[in-house]
């Protein structure tokens, strides 16, 4: 099961932010932030890990080492204090934000209960909307791996991206749809012929 982190709402101050914590904290990091009051967002995803004797299901963060909060910077002496926390992320001298969109499609994607997991981050190729379905609005990058096709959501700030299983018949292109550059990216009409 896909887990999503909440703290309370905070309707003042609607910006996500985020913070880089030591490895394999990220989950005891949400939590204590979340009984600090504050709103945290922790997307996870399952995967299986084998060991020689035996299978085992994981719940893993999307992002390792990430943990996004949404408001609360007043209050950022509380946060850093928080044991597991290495920084807050910054671009200059302010603190880096995440577009409520990007936030929003991952959001979506893990309450849906689709099959998401971590993908290498894609700036450039076709970019596509969902048209229909849980995901129905969402933008994102469209390949295709091995004979599945996925929608890369990508939160651009962290340079991470993530890949769901979608399919191509529900998805139509960006009006401002860039060509295709990297590997692994098909233009829109050859992925929705192969799919």
């Amino acid at each position: 099961m896909k887990v999503i982190d909440h703290g309370p709402q905070r309707s003042g101050d609607p910006l996500w932010w985020v913070l880089y914590t030591r490895h394999q904290h990220e989950k005891v990091v949400a939590e204590m932030l979340t009984t600090k009051g504050f709103e945290v967002f922790l997307p996870l995803y399952e995967s299986a890990r084998r060991w020689k004797d035996r299978t085992k299901i994981l719940t893993l963060p999307l992002f390792p080492c990430y943990v996004f909060v949404r408001g609360g910077l007043n209050r950022k002496q509380q946060v850093v204090t928080t044991p597991g926390i290495h920084m807050i992320l910054y671009r200059g001298d302010q603190v880096a934000v995440i577009p409520d969109r990007e936030i929003e499609a991952i959001q979506r994607t893990v309450g849906a209960s689709l099959n998401i997991e971590p993908y290498p981050f894609l700036k450039c190729g076709t970019r596509v909307r969902v048209t229909r379905g849980a995901l129905e609005g969402v933008e994102g990058i469209l390949v295709r791996k091995k004979n599945l096709c996925r929608l890369i959501l990508s939160v651009e700030m962290l340079a991470q991206s993530a890949a769901v299983e979608i399919d191509a018949s529900d998805v139509e292109p960006c009006v401002n749809a860039v060509a295709p550059v990297v590997a692994g990216a098909r233009q829109f009409i050859g992925i929705r012929a192969a799919c």
